[in-house]
């Protein structure tokens, strides 16, 4: 039985409210493309900072990191570990996005025309949307589950729930843009936060620090703790959620597209380094929220709680089922409230992402005598596009395995091609378009084939065992496709230079 009550009801109506009168305020702003897609590139550190850390902080991202608690302890915050490190070093640094974002350009494949040409800025524009939609396509199903199960509604719910959450994020995103994504992202990054610490506290209150190390210890023994000695993790799983991390730091369209929002290359450098400690946290709390529904429910009582399911899908929904009983009235609003906004900015800012790929790359050769106004009008159907995709694939896409696992999967499709682009594209002469062409079919064909065998019954265990291994293995495959084609065919004089000779 839920503590969700028509209070906690009227919390969340009112903060839709004002989220949805902000958002759609600004679109009077909206007067060029550039405005709808990067906010005029005058987004500085503190807003850069919020809207990061609201875009990557969602319902999927709070439900993949307590399925990791709940399944593999306080070891299952690796990944956020790893990906603090990426964004700390490459923030301090400027690797690569230093010179990414002085070139003025409005996503990562129009970087690379100005080095590979335009057939390779549209073939990339092609696999970010693709492994982007592939990703995002399980967010809407997720945050349904989140909060059918947190306010205790019956499950015949589920689509109308997603058709609800999409609609309302989908009306401010196309009529104004980034302009609305960073407007609401400011105030979502509020309610967000403090939705998290409070509901935490709670938790650690009610559960008990030391209990909670002790149900880890009993159900996952050392591993529980280290990530090296867990039987589902181990050495191949921290090297890959380590290229994979620093890949998507470095190319991650969501994240490159606050860089590029930026006034400056130094405000996003240090939008990068101060929003990395979030990076922890966003595995931590919720992966803290996992542990207690571990605490509250053992593994074996999970067929039971959740009968009917599939079994990947149990542990996924053990957290919020805890939190339906654990969270009191009136804080269940504010519970629910927080992780609508975690969820909206997170939907919103995606949408918008390979919206702008697909209408900056991907339709590029079709688009040199538009109108800003016409323009601004493919957008906005572009995303509208995106969302009736988003609503039919979460609707009917069967998840096999945890979800931080797919999420992984699918983003490698171009993150293991995308990061070799840019690190040649910024700091190796040779590199030419051959060896990006081979880097970018390499790099998604074998993400595409691990998920084939992951949707197999046949191949599963296979995929369960070696997809670790094989995925670190792309990114090398990328990388020497990308050496070899650029060898076989070497740049001709008069070919463009490389962005820059290094880092400052």
């Amino acid at each position: 039985m839920s503590n969700f009550t028509w209070i906690d009801g009227g919390i969340v109506g009112v903060y839709l409210a004002v989220t949805m009168a902000a958002g759609v305020m600004v679109r009077k702003y909206v007067g060029k493309v550039e405005h709808f897609l990067v906010a005029g590139r005058e987004m500085n550190l503190y807003l850069g900072i919020a809207s990061l850390a609201a875009t990557e902080f969602g319902v999927v991202t709070c439900m993949y990191a307590a399925q990791n608690g709940y399944d593999k302890g306080f070891a299952g915050a690796t990944p956020g570990i790893l990906y603090a490190l990426a964004m700390l070093v490459v923030g301090l640094t400027g690797f690569c996005i230093k010179p990414l974002r002085e070139a003025g350009v409005v996503t990562i494949p129009e970087l690379f025309e100005n080095r590979f040409g335009p057939r390779i800025r549209w073939l990339a524009g092609v696999v970010i949307v693709l492994g982007g939609l592939l990703n995002m396509g399980v967010f809407l199903r997720v945050g349904g589950d989140f909060l059918v199960q947190t306010c205790g509604m019956d499950a015949k719910w589920l689509v109308g729930t997603m058709g609800a959450l999409l609609a309302a994020v989908a009306l401010y995103t196309i009529l104004g843009g980034m302009l609305s994504v960073l407007v609401t992202d400011f105030m979502q990054f509020i309610v967000m936060s403090a939705g998290l610490v409070v509901v935490t506290f709670l938790i650690l209150h009610d559960v008990g620090w030391s209990k909670m190390v002790e149900t880890v210890a009993q159900h996952h023994g050392e591993g529980g703790f280290n990530p090296f000695k867990h039987k589902d993790m181990g050495v191949d799983y921290v090297v890959f959620m380590g290229l994979v991390n620093l890949a998507a730091v470095l190319t991650w369209q969501t994240m490159i597209q606050r860089l590029l929002s930026a006034k400056d290359a130094r405000t996003g450098r240090r939008i990068y380094a101060q929003t990395s400690f979030f990076f922890v946290c966003r595995f931590l709390i919720p992966g803290i929220w996992g542990v207690a529904a571990l605490t509250a429910f053992a593994p074996d009582q999970l067929p039971t709680l959740f009968a009917g399911e599939e079994e990947a899908r149990r542990s996924l929904l053990a957290m919020p089922r805890y939190l339906s009983t654990a969270v009191p009235m009136g804080l269940m609003g504010i519970l629910v409230a927080a992780m609508l906004a975690a969820d909206m900015s997170t939907d919103s800012a995606y949408m918008l992402t390979w919206g702008s790929v697909i209408y900056n790359d991907i339709l590029a050769p079709f688009r040199r005598k538009w109108s800003e106004r016409r323009g601004i009008l493919i957008n906005r159907m572009i995303v509208a596009l995106i969302g009736v995709f988003l609503f039919f694939f979460g609707l009917y896409y069967e998840l096999k395995g945890d979800v931080w696992t797919y999420l992984t999967v699918t983003g490698a499709i171009y993150l293991s091609s995308m990061s070799i682009l840019l690190i040649a594209c910024c700091y190796w002469r040779r590199a030419n378009s051959w060896g990006a062409g081979a880097a970018i079919v390499v790099g998604a064909a074998i993400p595409i084939f691990l998920l084939v065998m992951q949707q197999s019954d046949r191949y599963k265990a296979w995929h369960d065992e070696w997809q670790y291994v094989v995925g670190s293995c792309t990114f090398l495959a990328a990388g020497v496709a990308m050496v070899v084609g650029s060898l076989l065919k070497p740049r001709q004089p008069g070919d463009a230079d490389a962005v820059t000779k290094g880092v400052a």
